[in-house]
Parts: C-alpha cells; sequence; structure tokens
C-alpha cells in the first residue's frame, strides 16, 4: 500500500486560483468585455430603429451567453468582491439599456421599462441600506430568472425573422416585470423580518 499522504487530492480539496481580493480574474475579464461590448449592441439597435439583424442576433446571444461564462469561472476559480460588483452592473447596464435603447426606437413600452428603471433603482437603494448594516444580499433563484428572461425580451427584437412577432418580445419584456417586482417585494419583506440581526443573510 502507498503512503495516505501521497495520494491524489480530491476534487473538493483543491484549492481555488484566485482569493477575494483579485481584480484582474478570468471571470472578471469576461464580465468587463461585457460591459464593454454593450454600447455597440445599443448602437446596432438604434442604427437599425429596433429592426434585428444577424450581427446584432449573434452579438447579444453572446453577451447574454458570456453571463453564465464568467459566473461558472467565478465558482471554479474563486468568487472575488469584484466579481460581486461587477457581475449584476454587467446585468443592469445590459437589461436597462437594452430597454431604453428599444424604447426609444419604439419597440418597448414606456410603461414596462419605466417600472423596470424604478424597481432596479429601489432595490439598489435598499442593498445599499442593508449592507451598511451588515446584512449579505445574494440574489436568488427567481432573481437570476429575470435576468434571463429580461436578456430574452431584448433578444427576441433582434432576430431578423421575428419582425413581426412583437407578441414575443412584449410577452417576456411584461413577464420580466412582473417577476422583477415579485424579488423586490420578497426582498423588503426578508430585509425587514433580518433587521434585528446585524449580519444574518437576506436572501431575494
Amino acid at each position: 500500500m502507498g503512503d495516505q499522504s501521497l495520494r491524489e487530492p480530491q476534487p473538493s480539496e483543491h484549492p481555488k486560483w484566485f482569493g477575494p481580493s483579485a481584480l484582474l480574474t478570468p471571470a472578471n475579464l469576461v464580465t468587463l468585455a461585457r460591459i464593454a461590448a454593450a454600447p455597440v449592441a445599443f448602437a446596432m439597435m438604434l442604427d437599425n430603429d429596433g429592426l434585428g439583424s444577424w450581427g446584432l442576433l449573434v452579438l447579444w446571444f453572446v453577451l447574454a451567453v458570456t453571463d453564465f461564462v464568467d459566473g461558472y469561472l467565478a465558482r471554479k476559480q474563486g468568487s472575488t468582491r469584484s466579481g460581486a460588483f461587477l457581475d449584476p452592473l454587467a446585468d443592469k447596464v445590459l437589461v436597462l439599456g437594452g430597454f431604453i435603447t428599444l424604447a426609444v426606437v419604439g419597440r418597448f413600452p414606456w410603461a414596462a421599462v419605466i417600472l423596470t428603471i424604478v424597481r432596479e433603482l429601489g432595490i439598489s437603494a435598499f442593498r445599499s441600506y442593508w449592507g451598511r448594516r451588515g446584512l449579505s444580499v445574494p440574489a436568488s433563484e427567481l432573481a437570476k430568472w429575470k435576468t434571463f428572461i429580461q436578456l430574452g425580451a431584448v433578444g427576441w427584437t433582434t432576430w431578423p425573422t421575428f419582425t413581426d412577432w412583437r407578441w414575443l418580445s412584449d410577452s417576456w419584456l411584461w413577464a420580466s416585470v412582473v417577476i422583477a417586482w415579485v424579488t423586490a417585494l420578497q426582498y423588503v419583506v426578508a430585509g425587514s423580518r433580518a433587521t434585528s440581526t446585524t449580519g444574518e443573510s437576506v436572501k431575494t
């Protein structure tokens, strides 16, 4: 029998590649690339008056899929404080930027866009408030689905062959609005219940 101290380490024993304070990690670089490419997508939407194009479709698909890529890299190589800030920031830039751009060109109703903006600003204010009280606010599974549906609502408008299927993107849009406000209510209720215990985790 070989020395047990020389056995191969189990997968769970492998150390993470990056510590919490790391900045230029592969996950963060992917996230920064998403933020940098977002204005290109918005410009293409404006240039086409909100009509889809194959180039825009490919770009938006990449921007949406890489949301899962940076999350996978963070879990595999180590989560960082900078990543915890940048990842939701990238999602907000893409979602709110896409929504506003499509509202400007008349593809999305302003009512849905304004409701989304108010929700995001309100929850950001609550997150800041609870953060100062030492409360952690991780995203819930429903909130992650919200982001997926929001990106999908924009994505349907990028399909050149779906120009007559506006109801499809509008359906996804309004579904995301409903989910957004449901998760906002969950967050406020959970935060209110946790105010008496500093440092308690609040899950939306």
